[in-house]
């Protein structure tokens, strides 16, 4: 599905200005389009990150990018996806800075509304820097 974003509505009392809106016509945003945006927020975001990589249930090398679902219906964006926290972060503060910088950056950069982001922390994982004492 995709959403088409249309201009802010003023009234147009011009009719030279109704004729320029017609000619410009809709921006249309589809939801791989979001779905990217997203993978990217999660990408740069502090203490979360990808999920390890498996097969029938055994650890394989390699992590892949964060699990997102995005739908866009009309205006309205929800997304779901599942990633990993840094142990020993707190997993409540981490989903919800994860939440607010995955709605701020899609509405900021294709002006819908996101309605709803559900976050499932799969996994725990430990930190890169963890040193052995």
């Amino acid at each position: 599905m995709t959403a088409a974003t249309a201009p802010p509505e003023q009234p147009a009392t011009d009719p030279a200005d109704l004729a320029d809106r017609a000619r410009r016509g809709r921006t249309t945003i589809s939801d791989r389009a979001v779905e990217r945006i997203v993978g990217r927020v999660l990408d740069e975001a502090a203490d979360s990150g990808a999920i390890t990589r498996t097969m029938l249930g055994v650890p394989l090398r390699g992590r892949h990018r964060s699990r997102t679902d995005v739908r866009v219906d009309g205006e309205i964006v929800t997304v779901r996806t599942a990633i990993s926290v840094t142990y020993p972060r707190p997993v409540r503060a981490v989903a919800r800075r994860v939440r607010e910088s995955v709605r701020g950056r899609v509405e900021e950069l294709t002006g819908l509304s996101v309605r709803q982001v559900d976050i499932e922390v799969a996994e725990l994982a430990r930190s890169q820097d963890r040193t052995l004492a």
